[in-house]
This record gives C-alpha cells, sequence and structure tokens, in this order.
C-alpha cells in the first residue's frame, strides 16, 4: 500500500482497524446485524451525522466470518477495494470503499460523491443481505482522531508523535487528523489514496477551539487530505505563543462539531 511510512501511519492504522473493539466470532448461520446507532464516525466513535468522505464503522454481529485488513495487494489501481472477503458495504446503493472487515466490525468509507440528508446502509455478506438502516448526512461531519484515551493523534514537524513525554509547544506548527471534512478541490475519486495535498472544500467554516477559544484562520496553515491515504484529512495548525498545559482541543464546521472532551498533550 502506498500510505505513508511513519510512526502516524502506523498508529493511525492500529486506531481506526483494531482498537475500537473488533472481536472474533465463531461463525453462525445468521444475517448480519447492525443498527442505524451501532454506525459511527471513525475519528469520534460517536453515532450520529456523518458526510461524504468521511470514514466510519459498523459495528454488530455475523458482519463478515473473518477478519482483513487492507494491503497492498487489494488496491486497485491506488483506490480501495469495495469488497473485502466477500463483504460489501452499499450506501444509497453505491458500493462503498473498505478499510476493514471483521465479524464485529467493518471500517468503510462513506463515497465521497453522495448528496442528501440521509443515507441508507446495507452490509453484503456473500450474498446475504443485512438490514437497510438510515443515517443522517450533511456536508461535514468533523472530528479528531484519538489515541491513548481522550488525547488527540497529532505530531510534530519532524513526523514525530506529540504525547505527554514530547507535547506541543507554544508556537508551534503541529499537524492533526480528522475525519469527515468533506468535500475537496479538486474533487477525488471516492476511496482514491491520494498522493499531493488536496485543501478542503469547505476551508472557510472550519475552526479549531482550544479550551473554548477559536484559533485564528491565519494559524491554520493547510486542511485537506493528507497524501498517502484514503478518508484522511489532516490540519496544519500554528498553536498560539500562549498555550494553557494539556488544552481542550475541538474542531467544527459549521453547524457540526467533534467531540468537546478532546485535549492535546502540551506545555
Amino acid at each position: 500500500m502506498n500510505w505513508r511510512c511513519s510512526r502516524i501511519a502506523g498508529l493511525l492504522l492500529l486506531v481506526v482497524l483494531a482498537v475500537f473493539g473488533a472481536q472474533a466470532q465463531s461463525p453462525t448461520a445468521t444475517d448480519p446485524s447492525y443498527t442505524a446507532d451501532s454506525i459511527v464516525n471513525a475519528a469520534t466513535q460517536v453515532p450520529g451525522t456523518l458526510a461524504p468522505n468521511t470514514i466510519a464503522t459498523i459495528y454488530g454481529k455475523n458482519l463478515s466470518w473473518t477478519t482483513h485488513a487492507v494491503t497492498a495487494g487489494d488496491l486497485d489501481g491506488g483506490t480501495l477495494p469495495d469488497a473485502l472477503e466477500g463483504v460489501s458495504v452499499y450506501v444509497n446503493g453505491i458500493l462503498s470503499n473498505l478499510f476493514f472487515v471483521s465479524p464485529g466490525q467493518i471500517n468503510f468509507l462513506i463515497p465521497y460523491e453522495i448528496v442528501g440528508s440521509g443515507a441508507t446502509v446495507v452490509v453484503e455478506r456473500q450474498g446475504i443481505v443485512g438490514p437497510a438502516v438510515t443515517i443522517p448526512l450533511a456536508t461535514t461531519s468533523p472530528g479528531l482522531f484519538e489515541w491513548n484515551g481522550n488525547f488527540a493523534l497529532a505530531e510534530h514537524a519532524d513526523g514525530s508523535l506529540v504525547t505527554a513525554v514530547a507535547p506541543a509547544q507554544p508556537g508551534e506548527v503541529i499537524v492533526l487528523y480528522a475525519a469527515g471534512l468533506g468535500r475537496t478541490i479538486p474533487d477525488v475519486a471516492s476511496g482514491h489514496i491520494v498522493s499531493t495535498a488536496t485543501s478542503i472544500l469547505y476551508e472557510s467554516e472550519l475552526q479549531i477551539l482550544l479550551n473554548g477559544q477559536p484559533c485564528p484562520a491565519s494559524s491554520i496553515w493547510y486542511a485537506g487530505l493528507a497524501p498517502g491515504f484514503a478518508g484522511l484529512y489532516q490540519i496544519n495548525l500554528e498553536l498560539p505563543q500562549e498555550l494553557a498545559v494539556n488544552p481542550q482541543i475541538q474542531i467544527s464546521m459549521a453547524a457540526q462539531s467533534g467531540p468537546a472532551n478532546v485535549e492535546l498533550y502540551a506545555q
């Protein structure tokens, strides 16, 4: 896979594909089982409104007979597959691109081209179709990826992780990782792994708040897709010169906001 070879890439794969509780189950002759409330934004793990090009997770039972995370051999011309181990996910009848399948969890991408205020999601496992459930949609569904509890997944300019022993510093430019920031300029094919910086369309709506206070728009150096990934966004943020210790950090776009209890390792 042409995903960036760095510590952040490895950690993100753990966060997106494994950390959120996929559990092996003995195959049984039952249909795939899930609900609208068990479909969440993969970054926030919160059900509710999703958006085009959002990495999402379905939790349920009998979703797949096996566990399979995407490898380079699964890619088709630099694009994520739309079937793994005989499992497919349809959103309004459109085949979604897949990151991971297991008996209890599927990670997939809301199709980039989808429009409307709601969508019907259906899981098909080797010809057996699960229930059709409806989820709300908006143009964006922003959320920061988290690790080590409720801390934002971020890195320093040298690619090293922002951690308790290597916290962000006042005035430093850090990279945050997010899901659900919507369409881009230019448009991208759904599931395509981008190779260059691709800015978000709704950049004027984006806000990053530290302890409830919005950072100046000029402090956001870049907001767009992360090169080497599909559906993953990065935000290059210049931190203020006066920075609280481990401030709460929240992402907001128009009427949609991520959880307010996320913290950033900082000193």
